[in-house]
């Protein structure tokens, strides 16, 4: 049996990070810091001889991943399915505007944001199906190999409950953090139902182990 090594990324720093904004189909571009953060992902990219690049179509992804590309001189794998979850009426609004406007419905989505999701929003559930369906694509495209995948917080959260067998509902208490361009490790079988996917590591920044510059992204809640 062949196994594929899928290294998810969270994209960089954008200007709705410190508000706590929620981002989902918003194409909102990487801020100075985000820019600064991607290099950092490249410097490190470049480093671990990575044999293909992936992203979201979101812009945020996309020039996350493209020092790495230029580095690297591997051109990325644009994926739909990888795009963030649409929020729905949370779109661009913090949590605390939400609750002032909408107490019960935030209370139903703390509760349970798989079976609570915002309104006008993309199922957690949907979402996963579809993520999980494209990395297992990637994985089997490139069987044995080691890949960058670029994508979102909450999408990459998402993913890692269902393949360690965690309830959708708890992503927010069990996984509250993923910082911007850290990294997620899943190794995918080839074929895909010749064992489950593993995890190997959980929101790892690059400053581990590697003596590139270092950034304070705040360690935020995201929602």
């Amino acid at each position: 049996m062949t196994r594929t090594t899928l290294v998810l990324a969270r994209h960089g720093r954008t200007a709705w990070h410190h508000p706590n904004r929620y981002t989902g189909r918003s194409d909102v571009p990487l801020d100075p810091v985000g820019v600064e953060q991607a290099r950092d992902l490249a410097r490190w990219a470049a480093r671990q001889e990575f044999t293909g690049l992936a992203c979201s179509p979101l812009r945020r992804a996309r020039d996350t991943v493209g020092p790495t590309a230029a580095a690297t001189g591997l051109v990325p794998t644009v994926e739909p399915r990888l795009r963030e979850l649409d929020f729905g009426v949370a779109e661009g609004r913090t949590l605390a505007e939400l609750r002032a406007a909408d107490p019960e419905l935030v209370a139903r989505f703390e509760a349970d944001p798989a079976a609570g999701h915002f309104p006008d929003g993309e199922p957690p559930p949907a979402a996963v199906a579809r993520a999980l369906d494209a990395l297992a694509g990637l994985a089997a495209a490139d069987p044995g190999g080691r890949l960058l995948v670029v994508a979102h917080s909450t999408l990459i959260r998402l993913v890692t409950c269902a393949v360690l067998g965690v309830p959708l509902a708890e992503y927010r208490r069990r996984l509250p953090v993923l910082d911007p361009v850290a990294t997620t490790t899943l190794r995918f079988p080839v074929p895909a139902d010749a064992e489950p996917v593993a995890l190997l590591a959980y929101n790892v920044p690059l400053c581990r182990g590697w003596d590139g510059p270092d950034h304070d992204d705040s360690n935020q809640r995201t929602p």
